[in-house]
């Protein structure tokens, strides 16, 4: 028997990330009371009994085909915009630039408000949902709150948002037109979060549902992985390179790995995973050339790729983990590097991609040109949205000609 008792969903409790504390998972729950994010647990027998990797592909293309694997008891709670199955892309004329020809994109562009966050509110909202909560809150960098109030708006919750005073202004109207709580914040995502934190112990019924401070945006974001598996036919590549803010896509793809290894649906081999951050803004990359298990925050951390902005990530300690038991890096890349990729991308493949995307294609490269990456490697990179919610990152202007006037012959 599950957690809530049913077969929709094989959870059955919450476990601590660090001192492996059990927690009732029926229950609205934050992080442990040692202060660390709590991770869903689920039975494989059961999940093995009640599928197997067949079934799943002739369920629906969204991210609930996995629905055993996912926390939401009973198919009736679930709250969905059609989010998941995004495309997996052959890279093919990027792949000659950058000498890696098996180059693949996990391109998350197509999702619900046009990025990976997307998943986790969709599985975040619909468990809060379903155990009661009235409200959500967050601080956010800009995506994370315009997905979340589309969520809460779609399940009927009230959402409180704050946000730092440079998130995108597309982000900031959506979160007001989804009806959400939104206030700017004069500061950094960290000055958000303990705006937040205060604002939900005097509303009772709100959570808290900041990066990693309740347990089931990891769980929408770990579809990612189970994506990637299942479109490679239920076999994983040799490297995934995935953008790191607050963490949780790259935790959670790690996360999807080892259910599925539990399962018996992949064999033992993980892929190498690369954490990709700003120079701004680069804690993990930090720590991990150190040595060191915890990160650090960053002082004065500034990027254009807003998403990487995170600079004392909760799960810092969980993604040094992922990255080193895969045999994995850790890479920064500066501003000009990734803004220079945004634009060999949307040239090469005609696909205007995000700067946190952006930033995992600069990496590829300089790990191609360093020589940890081979020719004959097999490559995904994780685009984490669309990069039409970065407008300034498109060019500035176009020549204008006056009517009457003639476009000038090509060059050359």
């Amino acid at each position: 028997m599950t957690a809530d008792g049913c077969d929709y969903s094989a959870l059955t409790q919450l476990e601590c990330s660090r001192c492996r504390a059990a927690y009732d998972a029926r229950a609205l729950r934050g992080t442990c009371a040692c202060g660390s994010p709590l991770l869903a647990r689920y039975d494989s027998d059961m999940v093995r009994r009640l599928v197997s990797p067949g079934e799943i592909g002739g369920r629906p293309p969204t991210l609930w085909r996995y629905h055993e694997l996912l926390p939401v008891s009973a198919r009736d709670q679930v709250v969905s915009l059609g989010e998941g199955m995004t495309p997996l892309l052959p890279m093919r004329r990027l792949a000659g630039e950058l000498g890696l020809p098996a180059l693949l994109m996990k391109d998350e562009s197509p999702l619900p408000t046009g990025t990976f966050k997307a998943r986790g509110a969709a599985v975040g909202v619909s468990r809060a949902a379903e155990l009661g909560a009235a409200a959500v809150a967050m601080p956010t960098n800009g995506n994370a709150g315009a997905a979340w109030a589309a969520y809460a708006a779609r399940a009927g919750l009230g959402c409180l948002v704050a946000m730092p005073l440079d998130a995108p202004e597309i982000t900031r109207s959506e979160c007001v037109l989804a009806g959400a709580e939104s206030y700017l914040v004069d500061g950094l995502i960290g000055d958000a979060a303990t705006m937040i934190a205060a604002a939900t112990a005097r509303r009772p019924g709100c959570q808290d549902v900041s990066t990693l401070r309740e347990p089931y945006r990891l769980e929408g974001k770990k579809t990612i992985g189970l994506e990637i598996t299942e479109q490679l036919g239920w076999r994983t590549p040799d490297v995934i390179l995935c953008p790191v803010g607050g963490g949780v896509a790259l935790i959670g793809i790690v996360k999807a790995l080892r259910e599925l290894q539990e399962l018996g649906w992949i064999d033992g081999r993980l892929p190498r995973l690369v954490a990709v951050q700003a120079a701004g803004c680069a804690p993990v990359v930090r720590a991990f050339g150190r040595g060191a298990l915890e990160t650090e925050p960053w002082p004065d951390a500034r990027t254009q790729a807003f998403g990487l902005t995170v600079p004392a990530p909760l799960g810092g300690f969980l993604a040094l983990q992922a990255i080193r038991s895969s045999g994995g890096t850790a890479v920064a890349v500066t501003d000009a590097e990734l803004l220079g990729s945004l634009r060999q991308v949307a040239r090469a493949e005609g696909i205007w991609i995000c700067p946190e995307g952006a930033a995992c294609f600069a990496a590829a490269g300089k790990l191609r040109a360093g020589g940890w990456l081979s020719g004959s490697d097999e490559v995904v990179v994780l685009n984490t949205g669309t990069g039409m919610k970065y407008p300034r990152t498109g060019p500035a202007g176009l020549p204008l000609i006056r009517a009457g006037g003639q476009i000038p012959a090509p060059p050359g």
